[in-house]
């Protein structure tokens, strides 16, 4: 299996349906509320944390089993039910409807396949072994997990309040400028707790930039 890697947006705008309540259904659910997705989930025994999610309007649930017509209108289609036909059949409604599908450990059934995450903010690397060795997957992302610490998304987030700042230079100087940002010793300061640091470096460093440009 050969796969190619992307990464969707928008997903407030569009529906995204999770056919099961397991807790397989739970961790995709709680993948796409982080990414601040339109959910719906249609189990009629979902796992406690995924009734919570409905109780508080983070998602909306549909109390029963999938039936046909559940997936219409549906962007991203994830199944998790185990039922063979209820697999079958909403993996042929999202074909039709024309929604991107996953089913849970049935590749031939998929339009895609969900790699191993790793979130810190704004920053998400995925990692996928195309089928052959998913265990693998999950040991890289242990390891990334461990290396990759909170300092990645404060970073970065510090870095997405300067993007509109710094449209106005031009095109050559703000490619040097980026990479001497990510190139400093700013990530460092900031996994120290060095806060004050890390925003006075980047600052001169901003300066500098802006002052040739």
């Amino acid at each position: 299996m050969k796969v190619y890697p992307l990464f969707l947006v928008g997903l407030d705008r569009r529906r995204s349906v999770v056919v099961g309540g397991d807790a397989e259904a739970e961790r995709k659910v709680d993948g796409l509320l982080a990414c601040a997705a339109s959910v719906t989930v249609v189990a009629a025994r979902p796992t406690p944390r995924l009734r919570d999610h409905a109780a508080c309007g983070r998602l909306e649930w549909i109390e029963r089993d999938y039936r046909s017509g559940d997936l219409r209108g549906a962007f991203l289609v994830i199944v998790t039910d185990r039922d063979e036909d209820v697999r079958a059949a909403a993996a042929a409604e999202a074909q039709r409807e024309g929604a991107l599908v996953n089913v849970v450990d049935d590749v031939p059934r998929s339009g895609f396949v969900a790699g191993s995450v790793v979130r810190r903010g704004p920053l998400v690397v995925a990692i996928s072994t195309s089928g052959c060795a998913p265990a693998l997957a999950v040991r890289l992302r242990q390891r990334l997990e461990r290396e990759l610490g909170p300092e990645y998304g404060e970073f970065l987030e510090c870095m997405g309040r300067l993007r509109r700042p710094l449209a106005r230079l031009d095109f050559e100087t703000r490619r040097e400028l980026w990479y001497r940002l990510v190139d400093s010793e700013a990530i460092d300061d900031l996994r120290a707790g060095r806060k004050r640091s890390a925003r006075r470096r980047i600052a001169r460093i901003v300066s500098a930039a802006s002052t040739a440009g």
